[in-house]
């Protein structure tokens, strides 16, 4: 590579941090959620994780610029939906900006204005503990309040840029390097 004068040159093999961070990610498979709040508001969100058991805290990351970011930093509550293959069109509604994303999604109004979807097969809602900036992001964590379970449903999960399915995999023995 040729340097500019007022930029020193980068090998050939060099590459973006972002660049790599965007496609090594793309092989790490992600559950589905919807996190949804009072307005109301939600997103499909991929990074939704447990944080601990006693207490019962759980957490989500959202874009500082994600159109619904106000509604999430105003928020003293919010609702995590597990979506269930069935659901793939409710992810794929929820992930799109500029749209009414609860338009044609059966939802009911619970506790404090916080909108629980209806066909999720598991909820849960939980109390705004922490919020936090991390780089470009939001962090949010909660305490969990409530939860339902209302049906098993295969898991909705996001791979290599798609919505795909979980599937148990049996034992296989180890291969064992020669």
């Amino acid at each position: 590579m040729i340097a500019s004068e007022n930029r020193p040159a980068r090998s050939a093999t060099a590459v973006d941090a972002d660049d790599i961070l965007r496609r090594t990610l793309r092989r790490h498979a992600a559950g589905v959620t919807v996190i949804t709040v009072p307005g109301p508001a939600g997103f499909t969100a991929t990074s939704f994780t447990s944080v601990s058991l006693r207490p019962a805290l759980v957490s989500f990351y959202l874009g500082l610029g994600a159109s619904t970011a106000s509604a999430v930093q105003e928020a003293d509550r919010f609702a995590v939906h597990f979506l269930g293959t069935q659901n793939a069109e409710v992810a794929r509604q929820f992930a799109h900006s500029g749209v009414d994303r609860f338009e044609g999604v059966a939802w009911t109004e619970h506790e404090d204005g916080l909108p629980v979807l209806d066909e999720a097969p598991a909820w849960l809602t939980a109390r705004v503990t922490l919020r936090q900036p991390v780089g470009d992001h939001l962090l949010v964590v909660g305490e969990v309040e409530t939860g339902v379970v209302h049906q098993d449903a295969t898991a909705l999960v996001h791979h290599d840029g798609a919505f795909a399915t979980a599937h148990p995999l049996l034992p296989q023995p180890i291969r064992r390097a020669s």
